[in-house]
Parts: structure tokens; sequence; C-alpha cells
């Protein structure tokens, strides 16, 4: 943990850190607090495939039972056969 940044809490850890946002709400700090900016990169990391049409309404049948989504399954499914060594 970087000890170049202030902490309303005071705590050397994240534990500690976390330990005091457990016992404490921030509108009982909100005066020792500065604004902030922040940059956010929101590039999508998702590609998308074309698939048939009859292969995506059976998929759909198929997350629908097993209670996950079609995008879900299809991840796992990937994974299982692109898993190295095995």
């Amino acid at each position: 943990m970087s000890r170049a940044r202030a902490s309303v809490s005071k705590g050397r850890s994240y534990q500690e850190i976390g330990e005091y946002w457990d016992q404490h709400d921030l509108s009982e700090v909100w005066a020792e607090t500065e604004p902030a900016e922040l940059e956010v990169d929101l590039r999508s990391e998702k590609r998308y495939y074309p698939i048939e049409k009859s292969l995506s309404e059976r998929l759909t049948e198929i997350a629908r039972a097993q209670g996950v989504s079609p995008e879900t399954l299809i991840n796992l499914w990937v994974q299982e056969k692109t898993r190295v060594g095995g």
C-alpha cells in the first residue's frame, strides 16, 4: 500500500481501512474529503462473432435449462475447448 496517499481512516493496511469503514459513515468525515478527478477507459473488451440462427436458438434453450445466460454458456464452452494442456 502506498504511503503517499492520505486516508481519512489513518489505516496502515487495507484491512485497517476496511475495519474503519465498517464502523464509520462518509457523512461523518465529509468535511475532510477533497474532490477527485478520474480518467476512465470505457472501451469494451467484448468481441462479437456471427452464429447461425438455429445454433443461437439451441444455445439459448440449453443456457436457460442450465440457469445461465447464453453469453455465459458460450464463454464457459470456449474456455473448456481452449484450455491449454487440457
